[in-house]
């Protein structure tokens, strides 16, 4: 390990100056499955606002909800029949102001999901748009006419299955729809769209919320030449769908999504206070279009990708390619980081291969609450809950109905959190849930960690603690530093403060020894001696 004085210029700015957004710890909460209080098996805004003080006691900085609005839930609230209303199964806005009023009591943001790439198809905006081709609406979807054999316009593929084309007979044309077909694209290049949109961010602002995640935002802009996307060559590493097999380098990804997001981060400044926004970018591309959309202070506040929600593995190689995506330049955007959330199998599982599962947690949350940027932590993150068993009669995920058993999608990240072990599911709801609470999380229980002074859920909440003690992990920049596999090392830097984060992301015991001047001041598993043990951490000091 190669060890240095930091160079000169990483120092950032004063905590003081800095938005309450720069390096948060921001929880991500999935609604259906977090607290049901009426007894029907689905979560809702009640039973949110009924353990916002558990969120509290964590120490995070806000709240990420997932949708919550209006919708036929064919693809569980991320199609959206109303962006201004809120669906009943999750409760009433009156139900939505109390959660919104009592996180700001606790002195939580809160976030929401916007989703501005597409519609659900039962939208007020798809049925007028689908009525003819001469209404108001008629240009506020992609729509395009059959080849002359009829078949779809090019060879774009669903995200999730098929072609992303629909026939629509009332219309006697296709239109798009980059996942379900029940969630048509918008077309977001006319400028009425973007200005309905920009009225659902008004309608939302003014109620109070704090800021907007992005959802899938670099699908909202086509080729309007409708160019066939191109094949991705042999060896290219293909996935298990047909969308693997091509580049999408024509349904996404337009170069004038930064000119629309240049109109949201207007928006966003005409508010007083530090509103915030976040744009999910996934995909080929996502590595330059998360920077893309985050460069100077005319575009979004930061920016996170699959880089961890899709690895199968973590490894200081990933790290590195993570650190060096960000390369700290002037006028660069601020990252943000996830290890797991509703659209990927937890990390604690996915990352275990004949790791510890209980130990391998600890390590992961120390690793996360070391990197530079924003960190959301998913619901049941902070009690170390394995991906949870879901059988396929169970299954709810369309994406998972129509791929299994290849890919047993989304549900298994999506079970309710357990509560209270001794309780009925739970503690999640009297009756029997939407998707089955798995056996192996009753242990895990919020009630059971509470009354553990060694259980992760305390791990938790002690380094959010000392996350924020520290300017360094907060604010600060990363360096990293040369160490032989499988050891990950980095630096972090704010003022005069230097941490040195290192981290064994073996199976096994690995030589190493903390260079002289060095104390450690935070560490998981065994750190000790002149090894460092299998799923340890540390955080040193000079």
């Amino acid at each position: 390990m190669v060890l240095d004085k930091a160079p000169k210029g990483l120092a950032g700015a004063g905590a003081g100056s800095e938005p309450w957004w720069k390096g948060a710890v921001i929880y991500q909460i999935y609604p259906r499955s977090f607290a049901d209080s009426n007894g029907d098996g689905v979560g809702d805004l009640p039973g949110i606002t009924a353990h916002l003080d558990h969120v509290a006691s964590l120490g995070v900085d806000g709240i990420w909800l997932s949708p919550f609005f209006t919708s036929p839930m064919k693809d569980f609230g991320y199609d959206i029949a109303d962006y201004c209303g809120v669906d009943p199964i999750f409760g009433t806005m009156a139900d939505f102001d109390a959660l919104l009023a009592r996180a700001h009591d606790l002195g939580l943001k809160v976030i929401i999901d916007q989703v501005y790439a597409h519609t659900s198809d039962q939208h007020a905006w798809f049925k007028e748009s689908r009525s003819s081709r001469d209404n108001p609406k008629a240009d506020w979807y992609v729509w395009a006419d059959a080849k002359p054999d009829g078949s779809p316009p090019n060879n774009w593929l669903s995200v999730f299955h098929g072609p992303a084309w629909t026939w629509d007979t009332r219309r006697g044309q296709y239109y798009l729809h980059n996942f379900l077909s029940s969630q048509p694209n918008l077309h977001v290049h006319n400028p009425q769209v973007q200005e309905a949109l920009l009225e659902t961010a008004r309608f939302w602002f003014d109620r109070g919320v704090d800021g907007f995640r992005l959802d899938a935002i670099n699908f909202s802009m086509h080729d309007p030449a409708l160019t066939d996307n191109p094949p991705v060559p042999p060896g290219f590493g293909r996935g298990i769908l047909p969308f693997d097999f091509q580049h999408h380098f024509h349904n996404q990804s337009h170069p004038d999504i930064p000119q629309f997001l240049a109109r949201v981060r207007a928006l966003v400044d005409s508010y007083d206070g530090d509103r915030f926004t976040v744009a999910e970018v996934g995909g080929e591309q996502a590595n330059e279009e998360m920077r893309l959309y985050t460069r100077g202070a005319d575009r979004l506040h930061s920016a996170y990708g699959f880089n961890f929600l899709y690895s199968k593995d973590v490894t200081p190689a990933l790290i590195h390619e993570t650190i060096d995506m960000w390369p700290q330049a002037a006028g660069e955007g601020w990252p943000s980081w996830a290890f797991s959330n509703h659209d990927a199998p937890r990390a604690v599982s996915r990352w275990l291969h004949g790791r510890d599962r209980d130990a391998f947690a600890r390590q992961a949350m120390l690793l996360l609450m070391a990197l530079r940027g924003n960190i959301f932590l998913y619901q049941g993150e902070e009690l170390g809950l394995p991906q949870a068993d879901v059988p396929f009669e169970r299954l709810q995920d369309p994406e998972a109905i129509a791929n299994y058993p290849e890919s047993q999608g989304r549900d298994g990240a999506r079970t309710p959190v357990p509560w209270k072990a001794d309780a009925p599911q739970a503690g999640f709801s009297p009756v029997e849930p939407w998707l089955p609470l798995d056996p192996a999380h009753v242990p895990l229980a919020v009630d059971r960690q509470e009354a553990c002074p060694d259980s992760m859920l305390h791990y938790t909440r002690h380094l959010i603690a000392f996350r924020k003690r520290h300017p360094a992990l907060r604010l600060g920049s990363i360096r990293p530093i040369d160490a032989p596999e499988p050891i990950l090392a980095f630096e972090r830097i704010h003022g005069g403060e230097r941490l040195l984060c290192v981290f064994n992301l073996g199976t096994g015991s690995a030589d190493w020894t903390l260079p002289a001047g060095w104390t450690v001041i935070e560490s998981a598993g065994d750190v000790s001696g002149t090894a460092l043990g299998p799923h340890s951490g540390l955080i040193a000091s000079l």
